[in-house]
């Protein structure tokens, strides 16, 4: 008897059972852990993803134009569809994250279960975001500088498996899963050469309403002359350029103006300004374009660089070129009637009201193309009146391509004026850039009356943001000791632009959070 139950108490088979007994209730318990730890990762997850697919289409929105929140609005609204699972909300614990359009009126705003909120700045990543990054409450304001947009996703709630009411009868295994990102625009422009323009229609009260989109879309407004650098700057020490991301100075500048393609980038969220003049060398590099020889960094003339001077191969190195000034003679792509006359009263002067000479320009410079009659018509192409009138950019095209069919080699630049003069570049002047872009200028375009008003000083070399950039067609060249730049606008980028300047453009959305 006593040695049945000394074998009983050595022997251990079945000690695994009796172990796994104790540890099943921990077993269990770890392995419901685990399992509600997965879900509710799961579920912050579906909703992290949600909230960033919903901030990146807000914030491909936010180009800084009127209609920006609305809009932002609308792509939240209907260009996403996020869901998710394992919530206490929707139908057997799967839900979906739905916005809605409440007007685009407010900085800040819900709908469905999401909330958002438009910022013109973001703080450091470790500093939390204050009404002091919202945008202006007034949309007129508040669009114009709004970069980013904040999406929260409204919580949803979470029901652990684990019975944590076991270990305390206040415990409850429910608890709400959230989610939150900011997401912003970025806009860049590559082959840009380094010039500025404040806008010339930001002040809508002089401008009679119109503003820079609504220009860049209306022929009329495009005729428009303007002096991109004139005799005074736009502020002190600024004239109108850019610096150069590989080095400042006279001949870098001149280098850039006077390439066909400067291979440079330059980013709507700032750009640095290049104080200084600079008569010389930008007088060089812009007239290069013009078939003067005048710089040393020129990959050639354009096709096509009629411009009213009396010689057809006038082509001096001290750039000293004599232009007609009899209109019966010869003439270029004359000035706006109020440039002429000095009397322009928008953008301080120096813009005109788009009312240039396109008959008398016609009639000079191609006498032999009269329609049969004699009388210097029009070709159909460029007819018009009133607003309808061609632009000096069109002209110039319709010159180098008579057909619109990108086939230039029955264009009429050879046409002599009655000066003489021709548009094809003189053998000197090097081999010409076949294309109509050569006398382009692509640039920036800022809103300088409201950056100074917010406290941006424009005193020396200093970084400001960009409203749009652009392109401008230069119309004649410096002429000698002149300081004028003359120009037309083409073209913008992003919303209210025409497209052409698509292939420069580079836009992107981001997560900032």
């Amino acid at each position: 008897m006593l040695g049945t139950i000394r074998r009983f108490w050595r022997d251990q088979r079945g000690m695994a059972l009796v172990l796994v007994s104790i540890m099943l209730p921990a077993i269990i318990g770890f392995s419901l852990l685990v399992i509600d730890m997965s879900r509710a990762n799961n579920l912050h997850n579906d909703l992290q993803k949600g909230a960033d697919a919903l901030a990146l289409a807000g914030a491909a929105e936010l180009d800084g134009t009127t209609g920006a929140w609305a809009r932002a609005e609308r792509a939240m609204a209907t260009l996403v569809s996020n869901g998710g699972h394992f919530s206490t909300a929707g139908t057997n614990g799967t839900f979906t994250l739905a916005a809605g359009q409440p007007g685009g009126t407010l900085r800040c705003n819900s709908a469905g279960n999401i909330s958002w909120c438009f910022l013109k700045t973001l703080p450091n990543d470790n500093v939390a975001i204050t009404t002091t990054n919202y945008a202006n409450t007034d949309p007129a304001v508040g669009e114009l500088e709004t970069r980013f947009v904040q999406v929260k996703v409204t919580p949803f709630g979470f029901a652990a498996i684990f019975p944590v009411s076991f270990l305390s009868s206040s415990s409850t295994g429910e608890f709400n899963v959230g989610a939150t990102a900011v997401a912003g625009f970025g806009s860049s422009v590559c082959d840009y050469t380094p010039v500025f323009m404040c806008n010339p229609y930001e002040d809508t009260s002089i401008t009679g309403g119109v503003t820079l989109e609504q220009a860049a879309q209306t022929r009329k407004y495009r005729r428009r002359q303007i002096v991109l650098r004139g005799d005074g700057s736009y502020a002190p020490g600024n004239f109108a350029f850019l610096s150069s991301p590989f080095g400042t100075g006279a001949n870098e500048l001149e280098k850039m103006l006077a390439d066909s393609k400067p291979q440079n980038c330059y980013s709507r969220d700032g750009v640095q300004t290049e104080p200084g003049q600079n008569n010389g060398p930008v007088k060089n590099g812009i007239n290069s374009r013009f078939g003067i020889n005048s710089s040393n960094y020129s990959d050639g003339p354009a096709a096509n660089v009629r411009k009213g001077a009396t010689n057809w191969d006038q082509y001096v190195a001290s750039n000293k070129v004599t232009y007609e000034t009899d209109p019966t003679k010869g003439v270029g792509l004359e000035r706006d009637s109020c440039q002429i006359s000095s009397t322009c009263t928008m953008m301080g002067q120096r813009m005109g009201a788009g009312d240039w000479n396109l008959a008398r320009y016609w009639k000079a410079n191609h006498p032999l193309r009269d329609s049969g009659n004699g009388a210097g018509n029009l070709p159909t192409a460029l007819s018009g009146t009133g607003d309808n009138l061609p632009t000096r950019y069109e002209t110039y095209k319709y010159e180098l391509d008579p057909n619109g069919d990108g086939n230039t080699s029955d264009n009429i630049v050879g046409d002599a004026a009655v000066s003489g003069e021709k548009g094809t570049p003189p053998t000197a002047a090097g081999s010409p850039i076949n294309t109509p872009d050569r006398r382009l200028l692509y640039g920036a375009i800022l809103d300088c009356k409201a950056l100074q008003a917010s406290g941006f000083n424009f005193n020396g070399r200093v970084t400001v943001p960009v409203r749009r950039f652009a392109s401008f067609f230069i119309t004649e060249p410096v002429k000698d000791n002149g300081k004028n730049i003359y120009v037309e606008l083409v073209d913008i980028t992003g919303k209210g632009g025409r497209g052409t300047l698509d292939n420069f453009l580079r836009d992107e959305a981001q997560l900032y959070r």
